[in-house]
């Protein structure tokens, strides 16, 4: 199953998800789904919320951004908590699936370690470098109801309000289906 994925200015994007309880959703099926509808977007990683559901739980396929064979990963999060983040904080341009056609230069930390659960309700606490940690860190701020586009300031954030307000009318085109706010 294809989700439409929630499109910017949806109010569940702006909400901290509630924790993912084991026995809550059947996780195969949803964690199928979920890679599904990334993959049909081209995207590297997809938070709950995208879809349409507060809870704590996102997947990524970083393999398809980290240069170096074998680096990326395909995971899923479940109930994640960001330990620490750290070393160099670099900026690389991000993008996001509830927001097309919009981008910016992000700085975040090189390194962090992470404590969750994957889809067999097995505990990990590992640590995470380069396009991977971004990856994992821009997945978890959905999670907290924050967006890429919070971390851009000044001119460049004016510049972006115009086309914000356009996909929150539903005003964007893209090649998968997008779920736009209600118009009141």
């Amino acid at each position: 199953m294809i989700y439409p994925i929630v499109a910017y200015g949806d109010n569940i994007l702006r909400k901290e998800a509630k924790e993912f309880h084991r026995d809550s959703e059947d996780l195969t099926k949803l964690v199928e789904a979920m890679y599904d509808t990334m993959n049909n977007a081209n995207g590297v990683g997809l938070a709950a919320p995208q879809i349409g559901l507060s809870k704590r739980l996102f997947i990524i396929d970083s393999t398809k951004m980290e240069e170096e064979e074998g680096k990326g990963v395909k995971r899923v999060f479940i109930n994640p908590e960001i330990l620490d983040e750290y070393d160099e904080e670099w900026s690389f341009e991000e993008g996001c699936l509830s927001i097309p056609d919009v981008h910016g230069d992000i700085l975040r930390p090189e390194k962090l370690t992470i404590r969750y659960f994957d889809e067999l309700w097995n505990e990990h606490e590992e640590e995470f470098d380069s396009m991977t940690a971004r990856v994992i860190q821009h997945e978890y701020d959905h999670l907290n109801g924050v967006l890429f586009t919070d971390y851009i300031k000044g001119l460049k954030k004016q510049m972006l309000r115009a086309k914000l307000l356009n996909i929150s009318k539903g005003s964007v085109k893209t090649d998968y289906r997008m779920k736009f706010p209600s118009k009141k």
